[in-house]
């Protein structure tokens, strides 16, 4: 199957590419009423989500939120979530991760606290500015990456831009690796009815569109639904979920993954029917130095299904490669 094809098959499976957001569209103005579905606000998601380690830094305007944990000595890792996602879908892996390492993570433009960017820019230009400006802001002379999806494609970015200061990169079910007939191409194009979603979201929905994320749907639990619930209903975050698909722009990744010098793990889950692993060959045809790790019984959101099996893979891939380049 081709990368279109997969796509145009995705896109009716997960929030990550906005099958609650089609399903949403449907509804009648009578049910729409019944289901309305207003953003939460600041405050409240705070209360729920935030915590003392949560800090927000002024980027260009937008207020990144972020957690910045472990040792402030240690070799810095920056994790990059997903579509639809937020910084939370780190949690298990970061209690693992900053017992030897600084472990930043934060709600990427356009989702979580973070929210919609002030001037309504989702291109790859914009997202790799924004993220060279915030590690610049931190005082980050050097980190690694780890970067899931739509993070994925923002994390070799960036490794691609700044090949100088990435010790270490680890691509899961990384997004952004066309098939050439398609460069230049909306992949997520979205019809202007799919407005509704900015006043309608059933949480039904929501979990139906998550389960596919997962090999065994058991592990997607009601806490976990209820967070990617609430963070959709962020203050203008469908809007800028909407304006993101609207703007996304299928771009040759292949001159850009030549200039990444990092060591690159590329990990996927065998299972996943977001992103193919048989699309992990396709980097790993250009990378010039990767490995890949493909794990059994394991879909999309592997650091959320079983994220003891990921996170040993990757603390072992850091802990060998940062001792071989310190």
């Amino acid at each position: 199957m081709s990368l279109s094809l997969q796509v145009r098959d995705r896109m009716n499976k997960f929030l990550d590419w906005g099958g609650v957001l089609l399903a949403s569209a449907f509804l009648s103005v009578g049910v729409l009423y019944g289901l309305w579905a207003p953003d939460l606000t600041l405050s409240e998601l705070r209360q729920r989500y935030g915590s003392a380690s949560q800090q927000v830094v002024d980027v260009d305007g937008l207020q990144i939120h972020y957690k910045d944990t472990g040792p402030k000595d240690a070799p810095v890792l920056l994790l990059l979530h997903g579509f639809g996602s937020s910084l939370q879908t780190w949690d298990a892996w970061s209690t693992q991760l900053e017992r030897h390492y600084r472990v930043i993570r934060l709600d990427l433009p356009g989702f979580g606290l973070t929210g919609p960017s002030p001037v309504h820019d989702y291109s790859e230009q914009n997202d790799l500015a924004t993220l060279t400006h915030f590690v610049d802001k931190l005082g980050l002379l050097n980190f690694s990456i780890i970067g899931h999806s739509m993070g994925g494609k923002m994390a070799w970015s960036l490794a691609a831009s700044v090949p100088d200061r990435v010790k270490a990169l680890v691509l899961m079910a990384p997004d952004g690796f066309p098939d050439t007939k398609d460069i230049g191409t909306k992949p997520y194009a979205m019809p202007s009815i799919m407005g509704v979603i900015k006043y309608s979201l059933p949480k039904y929905l929501v979990r139906k569109s998550i389960e596919p994320a997962f090999f065994d749907a058991k592990a997607l639990d009601d806490n976990l639904v209820n967070r990617y619930y609430d963070m959709l209903r962020a203050p203008g975050v469908r809007a800028a979920i909407l304006e993101r698909a609207n703007q996304t722009i299928y771009t040759d990744p292949v001159p850009r993954l030549r200039k990444i010098t990092a060591p690159t793990l590329l990990i996927w889950g065998e299972q996943d029917q977001m992103i193919p692993s048989s699309n992990a060959q396709s980097y790993s045809n250009v990378l010039a130095l990767s490995q890949t790790m493909l794990l059994p019984n394991l879909g999309h959101l592997l650091q959320e299904e079983q994220p003891d099996v990921g996170v040993k893979l990757v603390t072992d891939f850091l802990s060998a490669t940062l001792k071989r380049t310190n």
